[in-house]
């Protein structure tokens, strides 16, 4: 199904039974539903089940222009109203996760349970390697894209992106590219203290997008919130433990 948001052409899918109270599931940067049927299902004998593609992500449409974290949620909002969803369970991975902190930080909603599977929404310091490695790729994007120089370095300037990028930021078009830029310096931590519901943290012990680090973060700024690590897995822990992590998510709806 689709709706028009924005301008943009939107892809969802609704899980569950009608009559069950609602849930909202957000997905990761890049990702689209398909990925998540195995978390839905979990979610969804408990729960109406609604869960939309993101712009620029599975069957929906491009922004024209890049965006803020502001805009997803405005997006979020909109969806939301359009489809009558009253008092959602709030449930994210990845950037859903970090949508899911916006919302509920700013008091935009106030979920009943929130759960966040290697969110992201922390900013943390960089390794000097990595520090070194975005150092030289901004370097080199400046010198190829002075006026002087644009029209003969195209190519060189996409040979560095290959180089010095990060795989999702190689694999997005350039308003995506200055979209995900935006996101991931923007930093929530602050708005931590202010979500009230009960928030259950899933996170992948193993995790290198969003460490284990920035989950024991969460569980100790959000005031009731609790982190289950599952052992030896990464970013999409869920997929890499689905029976444990259907029986977290179980015990806790």
């Amino acid at each position: 199904m689709f709706i028009t948001l924005e301008n943009i052409p939107i892809h969802y899918e609704i899980f569950g039974d009608e009559s069950a109270p609602h849930a909202l599931f957000l997905h990761g940067w890049g990702a689209n539903i398909g990925l998540y049927k195995p978390l839905i299902s979990a979610l969804a004998k408990k729960y109406r089940v609604f869960a939309l593609e993101f712009p620029g992500c599975g069957q929906s449409g491009e922004p024209n222009v890049p965006w803020t974290l502001t805009d997803y949620v405005e997006l979020i909002l909109a969806f939301m109203a359009n489809l009558n969803i009253k008092n959602p369970v709030l449930a994210g991975h990845s950037h859903g996760g970090r949508c899911c902190l916006k919302l509920v930080g700013d008091g935009l909603l106030r979920p009943p349970k929130m759960l966040l599977f290697d969110s992201a929404g922390v900013v943390g310091k960089k390794p000097l390697k990595k520090q070194l490695r975005t150092l030289t790729y901004k370097t080199v994007r400046r010198a190829l894209t002075l006026p002087v120089a644009r029209n003969h370095t195209r190519d060189l300037l996409e040979k560095a992106r290959a180089h010095y990028g990060s795989a999702d930021y190689k694999s997005a078009s350039e308003v995506m590219r200055k979209t995900l830029v935006s996101l991931v310096n923007t930093d929530l931590r602050e708005l931590f203290p202010k979500i009230s519901c009960p928030t259950l943290l899933i996170w992948g012990e193993n995790d290198t997008d969003t460490p284990l680090s920035d989950g024991r973060l969460m569980e100790k700024l959000i005031p009731d919130a609790g982190l289950c690590v599952l052992k030896g897995a990464g970013h999409f822990a869920f997929l890499e433990k689905p029976y444990d992590a259907e029986r977290i998510i179980d015990a806790f709806v």
